[in-house]
């Protein structure tokens, strides 16, 4: 009897022990991370800007996070859906990831947000914050560490009103962004907007628009044009004369990812960010000169953005000593977003989207010949999105 316990026991304590290796290995092998961005033609600089953001924070921590090695699989989703979803579904299914980082733009966040909850695995966009997530379809499993769409936009609006503009003409993408963005900036704006224009998603050619914007009889324009869209209706913009005739005012249509291609074109127009790599503060100044040291451009919003979601991973890992299996201490030390952000003042509302100070920009030249945008003033601070009561979380 003695002897047949013993060896039970025996058997027990084995099974502890290994059971013990097994959680020590799971805990000590990399953590997975998934990236889904655009990295095909013009909008590929928005995604190599979150791409490049993301790999200086792993560089700066000899390739951890949280002091846990890392592991990042970065996936191009060409900017089509179908192709987002597959490669979402493959980060999950194939490389079993523990977080996934993307997207860029609202409709491939759109595209891939269902597979990634449902599967329990956290998404955390470094960009996109469609309204869509912000309310009552808003998940435990969804971040954001940008803006929810319409803010910039709703900033936007309030410029304009202290700018003393009276009749805008607004002009975006035929997308969930554009969408919010248009929705934002009428929430705020005090005055007539003579027309709305919705273009294709990539639009090249604006000589139709901008002719309509030349008998609009409006005082400014408002936009919203990422990427190449960016560079080409600025540039259109300046060349048909419209500079010394209209203001111009934007979201992320005159940022660090297009002054390079707009240049002088885009002198002292004006937006509404949460950043600028101007901010005066010490983090944003180590990560600007970091940033630029090592890849020889200046950084966007695009960049500063993705940062801080790496830092936000950062800081959740060291809380949960890198254990991604509990998802409620996990979701809990998301939440808490105890790392510091390049804007200054960073904290989640209910929904998961950040709260956080808003400020006017304006596109400058550095004395280096280098365009930048610099923050004129802060506009509104401590900005929760106007979304977030209807989420029940």
């Amino acid at each position: 009897m003695t002897s047949r316990w013993t060896r039970k026991l025996a058997g027990l304590a084995t099974g502890v022990a290994l059971g013990a290796l097994a959680t020590s290995a799971a805990l000590a092998e990399d953590i997975k991370i998934g990236m889904v961005v655009t990295l095909s033609g013009p909008p590929a600089a928005l995604g190599q800007q979150i791409v490049d953001g993301f790999q200086l924070a792993l560089e700066q921590n000899g390739g951890m996070l949280g002091g846990q090695p890392v592991d990042l699989i970065v996936e191009d989703d060409e900017l089509k859906p179908d192709v987002a979803l597959v490669k979402a579904r493959s980060l999950l299914e194939r490389d079993q990831v523990d977080f996934v980082v993307g997207t860029v733009f609202s409709n491939m966040l759109q595209a891939i947000f269902k597979p990634v909850v449902q599967s329990e695995t956290f998404l955390i966009s470094p960009n996109a914050g469609p309204s869509t997530f912000a309310g009552r379809n808003c998940n435990p499993y969804f971040f954001v560490t940008s803006y929810q769409n319409n803010q910039p936009a709703e900033v936007s609006g309030m410029i304009a009103n202290e700018e003393g503009f009276k009749n805008v003409i607004a002009m975006v993408p035929n997308y969930q962004a554009g969408r919010d963005n248009i929705e934002g900036f009428k929430q705020t704006f005090k005055g007539g907007v003579a027309d709305e224009m919705f273009t294709p998603l990539g639009h090249q050619d604006f000589s139709p628009e901008l002719a309509r914007i030349a008998t609009s009889g409006a005082d400014a324009l408002f936009t919203f044009m990422p990427g190449g869209m960016g560079v080409r209706l600025v540039r259109q913009f300046d060349a048909a004369g419209l500079s010394d005739k209209l203001k111009f005012l934007s979201v992320f249509t005159t940022d660090e990812s297009t002054l390079p291609g707009q240049q002088d074109a885009a002198l002292g127009f004006l937006s509404a960010g949460s950043w600028a790599p101007d901010m005066d503060n010490e983090a944003n100044k180590a990560f600007v000169a970091a940033f630029e040291e090592k890849y020889g451009y200046v950084p966007g919003s695009f960049a500063a953005q993705s940062y801080d979601a790496a830092q936000l991973i950062a800081s959740a890992l060291e809380r949960t000593a890198g254990d991604t299996t509990d998802k409620e201490a996990m979701r809990a030390a998301l939440e808490a977003a105890q790392f510091t952000s390049v804007r200054g003042k960073f904290s989640f509302s209910n929904n998961h989207y950040p709260i956080q100070d808003f400020h006017m920009l304006k596109v400058a030249k550095r004395e280096d010949g280098k365009f930048w945008t610099t923050v004129v003033k802060t506009v509104v601070e401590d900005y929760e999105d106007s979304f977030h009561q209807d989420c029940k979380m």
